[in-house]
């Protein structure tokens, strides 16, 4: 069932960026020969790459043929600089995927250590500071943060830089920037699940026989709590990947997002396309491999579904 939803869910968003292409003004056969250095196509040419792409077909015909060419890794050229999407995209991947995986780690760190304090004191003064700072983070947009690291941080006191090249020096700052806000978002979500832990049976018998509550919350409450906590993770990547292109764009960060903000500048479609059609991959994978992660974890959900 699973499997059925995601294969329903890519073919649903393909038509939606297929659409991008035909809905939009002008003719993405005259854009294309321009982007590949023809400054003036006569229309023979026009017309034989429309007959090539299939654009002088029905509706139905051009989406299964961009689908197609779409498996293959095709989706044509970019209009600014005249070079395969997919190529494009490739070269930026590494780093994008860098920003990913330290933002991602540090958003678990940040939510743990937020959401065990708050989960050990609950109702005092350090559970009130950790909701404070969760508030903090969902109030201050991603850019804005990261307009204050830039004049405070490496303007004023001269740690990193302003145009990052994409090494692993530079990715601390526009990671902590994408983190915090989901880091602060996860630990509210895993405080409930701590508490709801601390008040079951098979804690309040942990507690009984003398163990320590710091003990409890590691030992028992928060394998329990990381179920849903797993769950939101995996919801949350399709939305940290829009916040991964501004941030990019705000520390030029040579990754696919900041490429993909060039091209909504330029009205450059098919890396918009390549880009939506990117991290709607992402999205769905990262979806799918959250329920499976559950499923095994918990007997009970596929118990539920056979």
């Amino acid at each position: 069932m699973r499997l059925l939803h995601t294969l329903l869910t890519l073919v649903g968003a393909s038509i939606l960026i297929w659409a991008l292409l035909p809905l939009a003004p002008g003719d993405p056969a005259l854009r294309t020969l321009e982007a590949l250095g023809n400054d003036n196509p006569r229309p023979a040419e026009v017309e034989a790459l429309r007959r090539e792409l299939n654009l002088d077909r029905s509706l139905p015909a051009q989406y299964l043929s961009w689908l197609s060419r779409a498996v293959r890794g095709d989706l044509s050229v970019s209009w600014q600089s005249g070079r395969p999407v997919t190529a494009e995209i490739g070269k930026r991947l590494p780093a994008t995927f860098l920003l990913a995986a330290v933002t991602l780690l540090l958003a678990v760190g940040i939510a743990l250590l937020l959401a065990f304090i708050s989960a050990a004191f609950p109702h005092r003064w350090p559970d009130g500071a950790v909701r404070f700072v969760a508030q903090l983070g969902a109030s201050v947009p991603a850019f804005l943060l990261g307009l204050l690291l830039i004049q405070f941080v490496v303007i004023r006191y001269g740690v990193g830089r302003v145009i990052a090249d994409g090494s692993v020096g530079d990715v601390w700052l526009p990671a902590a920037c994408l983190a915090f806000g989901r880091g602060v978002e996860w630990a509210q979500l895993l405080r409930i699940g701590l508490l709801e832990a601390l008040s079951a049976r098979y804690t309040l018998t942990a507690r009984a026989r003398g163990a320590r509550r710091r003990r409890i919350l590691a030992r028992f409450a928060l394998p329990n709590a990381m179920l849903p906590f797993f769950a939101v993770i995996g919801m949350s990547i399709g939305a940290m990947l829009g916040s991964v292109a501004i941030i990019e764009s705000v520390f030029s960060w040579p990754g696919v997002g900041s490429f993909a903000v060039t091209a909504i500048t330029a009205r450059d479609l098919p890396v918009i396309q390549g880009f939506v059609l990117f991290s709607t991959l992402i999205f769905v994978i990262c979806s799918l491999l959250a329920d499976v992660a559950s499923a095994i974890l918990d007997p009970r959900l596929r118990e539920g579904e056979e």
